[in-house]
């Protein structure tokens, strides 16, 4: 990278919802609109918002429990958001209609990505320690993939409440799926077999977020964990490539830059860090909020 990156800060908006916003993510522009910024809140509501100004497009009701996750349709027609109440909503981005809603049992919804191609929809479902795939086009429940479970029976080992799935991210080919347990174990599936293929290890707390780097990398994951690291990872060869510190908390949200160059994380020292993976190293703290920061997007 000749030129560093840097961040500046363009527009903020206090109280924007009236508890902890969780999740944000953008939606794709359409030929009628451009990008959106979506959002969702412990206080059960998602919003809409115009990315240059911020100013709010609208705000969706339905939820009766926090907003966990939102995720965009890379159309940008549809979009989904997840629930403490384990509903998935599906919804018409510009108009607001309801498309599908997807149920779960309790704490089985958390982190929901559409894959690059918009076929299927991966939901991490939490204490059931799978992913679930749910295709697009029926809404129907296409497949489950299981967090293999350690070997040897020990009746004391409360390994599925270990192997809760927090986050999950698909490959940019769509091949490959990586989720985030609890335990900090990051599971590698190969989606067109529906088959586990490996761990990745070297996390021992919760992994909350996880992004595969752009082609021609797409085989580079980063995860974000609350022991204060990100990793580096080879998703196909299982090898860990590196490993950054410097925040002094949990590292909450991370994601990368679409040229792939940069990441940025979200952490609970209430900081936004930018950082060169080829240099290891945090570039620039961003101090700029009060509290905990749960979600960073691109």
């Amino acid at each position: 990278m000749a030129k560093s990156m840097k961040l500046a800060g363009l527009k903020s908006v206090e109280n924007a919802h009236d508890e902890s916003v969780w999740t944000a993510t953008w939606v794709p522009a359409t030929n009628s609109r451009p990008p959106l910024l979506l959002t969702g809140s412990l206080d059960e509501n998602v919003k809409l918002w115009r990315p240059d100004k911020l100013e709010l497009v609208r705000t969706n009701t339905g939820h009766c429990l926090g907003v966990v996750s939102v995720a965009a349709h890379p159309s940008g027609v549809i979009a989904a958001s997840a629930s403490l109440d384990s509903l998935v909503r599906v919804f018409d981005v510009d108009t607001n209609v309801t498309i599908a809603t997807l149920d779960a049992p309790p704490s089985e919804v958390w982190q929901m990505q559409f894959d690059p191609k918009g076929t299927t929809l991966a939901v991490a479902g939490g204490g059931s320690a799978s992913i679930k795939l749910w295709d697009t086009a029926t809404w129907r429940l296409v497949a489950t993939l299981s967090v293999p479970r350690p070997e040897g029976p020990k009746p004391s080992d409360k390994s599925s409440s270990k192997k809760f799935v927090l986050s999950v991210a698909w490959s940019p080919d769509g091949r490959r799926l990586a989720c985030g347990s609890i335990d900090g174990t990051i599971s590698i599936f190969d989606v067109p077999h529906a088959k586990f293929l490996h761990h990745l290890e070297g996390h021992y707390m919760p992994v909350r977020s996880l992004v595969f780097s752009p082609e021609p990398d797409g085989r580079k994951l980063y995860s974000a964990s609350d022991d204060g690291h990100v990793h580096v990872y080879d998703a196909e060869g299982k090898a860990i490539i590196g490993a950054m510190s410097g925040h002094s908390g949990w590292v909450l949200s991370v994601d990368v830059s679409p040229d792939g160059e940069a990441i940025a994380t979200g952490s609970s020292d209430k900081t936004v860090r930018l950082w060169d993976f080829k240099m290891g190293a945090a570039i620039q703290t961003m101090s700029n909020h009060t509290d905990q920061v749960w979600a960073v997007a691109f």
